[in-house]
């Protein structure tokens, strides 16, 4: 009997480590081409999210297993037109593929992720890649929608031709990912030693022969039927007029925000009655103590009426992702850029400017795809000042107290129309100040806004329902955070320490929120806040909602509220020019302490979320100053 030698015991041994190792795949191609969507097919609920070492790019990773038993990683790399790396985002996808990038192995194979109905950009991106030395299988994605449109692709002659394996596939269907899983694993069966990833930048000339290349491939390969069935150009003619696409813009905004404020009455009462209820059982179960009252006063009340303003967040971020699957987000960049470049900002601003409706760290990480440093710098100045989910609680509650529930003409919500002119007053704003920063502070010419429309198509449900789902866990974590931990703080600041012997007003006034919050009045009061709310602003640093929290634990510690009573003991205390000088200091309020952090990020200096920080906090003192005093003279005092 031969006894193996050691070098080949060595080799099986490497080769067992190897075909355990999971295989790492990397979806790459152009912006809205449906690879987060395939990215989701594959890998379901097997995914998760963090940001790239060193940046704020966004990082999604999953994982599956092929037809065959083989486990895969696969990594959805950020949309990219080529490698030159002119943008955060591209940078990261050209490090990745080169296996350049700081703890992230370099991918075995790269899915290349292609629009059926618009394949010319993503060709020449794949003539760019076949430089890289990697494996690579071309995914012709959306091809339900091809074969709609009366679009034929000749794969045979395409495959052949880059020398790849091109396939179809539907990221919406069960049997497109399928198709794609057999194809994969073949893939991994048959790679070989893979060498290192060699790339230089094309050249000029270089570039232009690749674009010729990529039209002449269409030119042969793809070939669309007379009269088809194309709706795109017959939409895109009313949805991109320059007057009835901007009015359509509004209204489907304004339905978006009336939704917000409608749709949630129902989910957001149940939660406001559960929350109730667990108050009142834990104050009826435990004796009174200092525990009970941190968990009801503090804990409860305040985390509670923070959770309550969930449904309306998932209702917003639903249209959002809804509407960015549809095709529509791309189309309304195109619509804001004559608006936004005559604010000096670029038509690429507008999806940062409308991702940061959710909140301002995407909408800030989001201006990556602006390749122009002063138009990408301005566009981060402005963003924190539309209006973030983290402003629902703090708009909702103060207009459910002093906002009568009433329809206008009989049709549109008077709370949902307040809603909407707080928010158009924070996108008017943002105009206004980039105009100023991009007039006075950096001036220069902005560049041409240059983009190609993807095709509409059919949102896949379970992609929406997903991003939902993760902005809804997204939300409850930071209530079970950063809220969590405020309002405990809170609770403390408001209980101790205890009121002297003797003494004749609430206990709450002589605690170290009742001192803070004296303290700080005069500098607030020509603006009508008491010092309940001034006690509420600073823990609002940390999470603009936690404001909310705030002033429950401070009005139920106090005795004038708790167990779901905030809202009538506001609208029984405050004045209406209260009201109003505290909605209009939130249009403006200096952003919370994590966007500041992820903007001293982005610009890699301390001096501009310095800047932003303090040309807000002017902005809101002053302009409140300028709605309570008119309220005043009004008789709204």
């Amino acid at each position: 009997m031969m006894l193996d030698s050691p070098e080949t015991e060595a080799r099986e041994t490497a080769a067992k480590e190897a075909a355990a190792k999971p295989a790492r795949i990397a979806l790459v191609g152009n912006p809205n081409c449906g690879k987060t969507a395939m990215f989701n097919a594959l890998t379901g609920s097997q995914q998760k999210v963090a940001n790239y070492p060193g940046v704020t790019v966004e990082r999604k990773e999953g994982a599956f297993v092929t037809p065959q038993g083989r486990r895969v990683t696969v990594v959805d790399l950020p949309g990219t037109y080529s490698l030159r790396g002119r943008s955060p985002d591209e940078v990261v996808t050209r490090d990745v593929i080169l296996g350049r990038a700081q703890s992230v192995e370099r991918p075995d194979l790269l899915v290349c992720v292609a629009d059926s109905t618009n394949l010319r950009l993503m060709l020449r991106l794949v003539l760019e890649l076949s430089s890289v030395g990697i494996p690579m299988i071309l995914v012709l994605n959306m091809w339900d929608i091809a074969e709609y449109r009366g679009i034929e692709i000749d794969i045979a002659g395409l495959s052949r031709e880059l020398g790849i394996a091109c396939i179809p596939a539907s990221a919406v269907t069960h049997d497109g990912s399928l198709r794609l899983r057999g194809e994969i694993d073949r893939m991994l069966a048959n790679l070989g030693t893979a060498g290192k990833p060699h790339w230089s930048e094309m050249s000029a000339g270089e570039v232009r022969d690749a674009h010729h290349a990529a039209d002449s491939m269409v030119a042969r390969y793809v070939s669309r039927a007379h009269g088809g069935r194309d709706w795109t150009d017959r939409i895109d003619r009313v949805l991109l007029h320059p007057v009835a696409g901007i009015l359509i813009l509004l209204a489907v905004l304004f339905l978006i925000f009336q939704a917000v404020f409608s749709w949630a009455v129902i989910p957001m009462d149940m939660i406001s009655a559960a929350v109730d209820w667990l108050n009142a059982s834990a104050r009826s179960v435990l004796p009174e103590s200092l525990l009970t009252s941190l968990l009801t006063d503090g804990i409860i009340t305040g985390v509670g009426s923070v959770i309550v303003f969930l449904p309306q967040i998932v209702i917003l971020f639903f249209f959002i992702i809804l509407l960015e699957d549809f095709g529509y987000m791309a189309r309304a960049a195109f619509l804001m850029d004559r608006i936004v470049g005559g604010a000096g900002l670029h038509g690429r601003s507008f999806i940062p400017l409308l991702s940061s409706f959710a909140c301002a760290i995407p909408g800030v990480m989001a201006t990556r795809v602006i390749e122009n440093p002063l138009q990408r710098l301005a566009t981060i100045m402005v963003a924190p000042l539309m209006t973030c989910s983290a402003r629902i609680p703090v708009y909702t509650l103060i207009i459910a107290a002093f906002i009568p529930h009433a329809k206008v003409a009989g049709l549109f919500d008077l709370q949902g129309l307040v809603m909407f002119a707080l928010y158009a007053t924070g996108i008017i704003s943002a105009f206004a100040v980039a105009f100023v920063f991009r007039k006075f502070v950096w001036r220069g010419e902005s560049e041409p806004f240059i983009m190609e429309l993807p095709g509409y198509k059919r949102p896949m449900l379970r992609s929406v329902a997903m991003g939902v789902l993760q902005r809804a866990i997204i939300f409850l974590r930071r209530a079970g955070t950063i809220i969590l931990s405020m309002m405990i703080l809170i609770w403390f600041l408001s209980t101790f320490p205890y009121a002297p012997e003797g003494a004749t007003g609430p206990a709450i006034n002589y605690s170290f929120a009742g001192m803070l919050g004296h303290a700080l009045q005069p500098l607030l009061a020509p603006i009508g806040f008491n010092w309940q709310i001034s006690v509420a602003l600073i823990p609002g640093l940390a999470a603009r909602e936690v404001a909310v929290g705030a002033l429950a634990t401070v009005y139920a510690i106090g005795g004038d509220a708790g167990g779901g009573a905030l809202g009538a003991a506001i609208g029984a205390q405050w004045s209406l020019a209260t009201a109003l000088s505290l909605l209009t200091w939130y249009i403006f309020a200096p952003q919370c302490v994590s966007t500041l952090g992820v903007v001293k990020r982005e610009t890699n200096s301390w001096r501009w979320p310095i800047v932003m920080f303090g040309y807000m906090l002017a902005l809101a003192w002053l302009a409140s100053f300028a709605v309570y005093q008119t309220a005043i003279v009004m008789g709204m005092g």
